[in-house]
């Protein structure tokens, strides 16, 4: 831990503590196991499809039909080549109603569980309709999932195709929000069920454990990808060393032969304008993708104050992949992308009018390769790897105020792993291991320009003038898995057992257990669950090894050091689906969370660059409701409801603390909210289609408001000078909290072409239609001051063909 006025500020904890090794020697003998076994992992909670249509002589013919699941968000159309054959791949688990037909011939249709990595395959022969043919149309339907063991939010083609308009690099967190248990805070960060930098990316199956937020890299867009799957309880053994949350993303893969490809362009208030585009080739057995994208906006951070000062932001970047398939067991995928943004930090009123200019660069490259190969059709096999190269870099200009810092930093990062998948008899098997190799520098350096502003002491005398912090570090982390999911009438148990090792600034091993339940009432549609996960967490990587650093006495405090070290909790959860005139879903979800060495991060001042902390231990429980009619006639749309509490105990560990904070942030005793302590949180969207051409969608958000802690001098007259007395009105100064929040929207679509797969559509969105002034956090010991936009508009034109 290091000795700062931001994070957590002395006055701060004082007013929060008012408020009320065997395993090493198991490590040393599995080491030599988890090197052979580096090729056996990943993580990916898909499945696949293959089918072939033959006519009643046995020869291939061209057919069409859908596959469909309520339940996983996924409808597509379909088209098998001139060998009948087609694939439907990266499908969520779940239950599919899959059609197939063709001019002439008696349609089929056929449910599907899909379970497992493991394709599955069926083969189809159409027969010749006669006058008198009639189709059994089967009773199941697909709007529940009925062996899923835990809360998960399933995001299809339509919902990603119809979003709402969204800021530039938050599209893709923007619809992760609407999912229950997770919100917003300053600058586009998901915080799941209470969590803080405990978000896990999965993209193709490779996991990305980073900050994703706009302020830390360049944002992932929704144009880029096919479906999304949001986790939050019963995560499979395969999924580690970030649980707070998982999001689960597809990138797109059109298996038609030939040109084709898709173009989008956005523009809207706060001049801004973004675009992104693709083109793929594809013939006999190889595909090949190009993508790119660019954004510029005068509002990319969500500024401190209503002026938005100097809050222009741009980037862009690219993407390559090629996918070849070797044979009806072989295939491989290659990715890379490159993407760089370049952005202001806002300034509050002081800082403007002092000149204040401050510039931060986030950049990275990645490139993966994944491997498949099926034995049989009962055991298959994946393998991945991944490296990538991140960096962000801050500056500013002398007229900073009261600090001038700089920053460098960034990480390379390798990754190995792969999966063995088994189906045998009502038993979903899978084996895996992985390791991620780190390699980090930093190089940290602050300036104060002075001490006092307007006669009001912002540092204090002993605390040195400068100071620079530059080092390395190598991290290097293993994990074994093994789960099972079993299936027997109405029943499905999930069962998992994970072993981490964690080597970077502590050297820690765990195992976790993992264990679900659901079970289908026959005949009422109604399905039971609950699940029980041991969590193991590994600090942030930004900042890591200044947080880290025992260097109190270099910072003007005293006191002792309190290291950071992973995080170890237990989640519980417990709840229900029920189906309702087979249109209508509703999912509810009580669950509790008890974390030892609780991640947080704190912020030095409003320049967003942050270091992670932790607290002794965090309790939060909280419970979840959604309705959800995916498609009911012209209508579809969702209510969303969340309720959570949740309470720190201090002391803190990490961080960058300044001065006295140091003693007071490592002595502080008692309890307080965390952060992400919203009590009601409440979304919902509605779709109306009067036209197989136009829709029209509503939108509605609702939040009670986030507690704080005034960061810094505690003057009232000095904090409206830096923020105005229109923020001070929206901040409860006697309960701790920021006053709520809300905001409507509204869009409209039009699909102006369709034919031969060729599409042109346009939407337009005005967002907070009221004009509401909406704080999202105030002068926060961790998370600084934030507003959100006022009512603004955007317009997208998609282009497909």
């Amino acid at each position: 831990m290091i000795a700062s006025q931001s994070g957590v500020g002395a006055s701060a904890i004082r007013k929060m503590s008012k408020i009320k090794e065997p395993m090493n020697r198991f490590r040393n003998g599995l080491a030599g196991l988890l090197v052979s076994a580096l090729t056996l992992f990943g993580q990916l909670q898909t499945g696949e499809i293959r089918i072939d249509v033959k006519d009643q002589a046995g020869s291939a013919m061209e057919a069409s039909g859908s596959i469909e699941s309520l339940s996983a968000g996924v409808r597509r159309d379909y088209q098998t080549d001139a060998q009948g054959t087609h694939t439907f791949g990266a499908l969520p688990f779940g239950r599919y109603r899959l059609q197939v037909g063709r001019p002439g011939f008696a349609p089929q249709e056929l449910m599907i569980e899909v379970r497992s990595a493991l394709p599955i395959t069926h083969s189809f022969t159409l027969l010749v309709a006669a006058s008198d043919t009639t189709v059994e149309v089967r009773e199941e339907g697909t709007l529940l999932d009925t062996q899923g063991t835990g809360a998960a939010q399933h995001v299809g083609p339509d919902a990603l195709e119809t979003r709402k308009s969204s800021a530039p690099g938050r599209s893709l967190v923007d619809l992760v929000d609407q999912q229950p248990g997770w919100l917003l805070e300053a600058n586009g960060i998901l915080h799941p069920r209470g969590s803080e930098y405990a978000v896990q990316y999965v993209i193709d199956g490779i996991p990305l454990y980073d900050n994703r937020s706009p302020a830390f890299a360049q944002g992932l867009g929704a144009d880029e990808f096919e479906s999304m799957t949001v986790r939050t309880a019963n995560y499979p053994a395969e999924f580690g060393r970030k649980l707070g949350g998982v999001i689960e993303i597809n990138t797109q893969h059109d298996l038609r032969s030939g040109l084709h490809g898709q173009a989008s362009l956005q523009g809207g208030s706060f001049s801004q304008v973004s675009g992104f585009g693709t083109v793929q080739y594809a013939r006999d057995r190889n595909s090949f993708s190009l993508s790119s994208e660019g954004m510029a906006t005068d509002r990319y951070l969500d500024p401190p104050v209503l002026e938005n000062y100097t809050n222009y932001g741009s980037g862009g970047g690219g993407s390559a992949r090629f996918d070849r398939n070797w044979s009806s067991t072989d295939s491989t995928r290659f990715y890379a992308h490159s993407r760089r943004t370049g952005f202001l930090v806002p300034n509050e009123l002081l800082q403007q009018s002092a000149g204040q200019r401050q510039d931060r660069t986030a950049a990275e490259t990645m490139g993966q390769v994944s491997h498949t190969h099926q034995f049989s059709p009962h055991v298959l096999l994946q393998v991945r790897g991944m490296v990538r190269d991140t960096s962000a870099r801050l500056w500013g200009n002398a007229l900073s105020t009261p600090i001038l810092p700089d920053q460098n930093r960034g990480f390379r990062e390798g990754y190995a792993g792969g999966s063995v998948s088994v189906s045998h008899g009502s038993h979903d098997l899978k084996f895996g291991a992985d390791g991620l190799f780190t390699s980090i520098h930093e190089n940290f350096g602050y300036r104060i320009i002075t001490r006092q502003i307007n006669g009001v002491r912002i540092f204090d005398s002993d605390l040195p003038r400068s100071f620079r912090f530059q080092q390395t570090g190598t991290g290097r982390d293993q994990a074994l898995f093994a789960q099972d999911t079993w299936h027997r009438g109405g029943l499905t148990v999930s069962a998992g057992l994970r072993f981490d090792h964690y080597r970077l600034v502590a050297d820690e091993s765990a195992w976790s257990p993992r264990l679900g339940i659901a079970y289908n009432v026959p005949g009422v549609g109604l399905v039971l669950r609950a699940s029980y996960d041991r969590i193991f967490q590994e600090p942030a990587v930004e900042n890591i090894l200044l947080a880290s650093a025992n260097l109190v006495d270099q910072l003007g405090g005293s006191g002792v050091f309190i290291p950071l070290r992973p995080s170890r909790g237990n989640f519980t959860e417990a709840g229900f689906s029920k189906g309702l005139s087979r249109r209508l879903r509703f999912d509810g979800t009580w669950y509790y969370r008890q974390v030892n060495n609780f991640s947080d991060d704190s912020v030095l001042l409003n320049t967003g660059v942050s270091f992670p902390i932790a607290f002794r231990e965090a309790r939060i429980h909280g419970y979840e409701a959604k309705i959800e009619v995916p498609r009911w006639g012209m209508f579809s749309g969702f209510v969303s409801y969340s309720n959570m509490a949740g309470t720190g105990i201090l002391p803190v560990a990490g961080g960058l603390f300044l001065g006295d904070d140091a003693a007071a942030a490592v002595s502080g005793q008692g309890s307080f909210p965390i952060t992400q302590d919203q009590r009601n949180t409440f979304r919902s969207r509605v779709r109306f289609e009067p036209h197989p051409r136009v829709w029209f969608a509503f939108a509605g958000s609702y939040n009670s408001g986030l507690p704080f802690q005034i960061e810094g001098p505690s003057n009232m007259s000095f904090i409206q000078q830096q923020y105005g007395p229109e923020i001070l009105a929206k901040v409860d100064f006697e309960r701790g909290r920021v006053r709520p929040s809300a905001s409507l929207d509204a869009s409209v679509g039009v699909n102006l072409f369709e034919a031969d797969r060729k599409t042109v559509r346009v939407q337009a969105d005005v967002l907070n239609l009221t004009d509401r002034l909406n704080l999202i956090n105030f002068s926060g010991v961790l998370s600084g001051t934030a507003i959100e936009p006022r009512r603004n508009f955007a317009i997208r034109l998609n282009v497909g063909f």
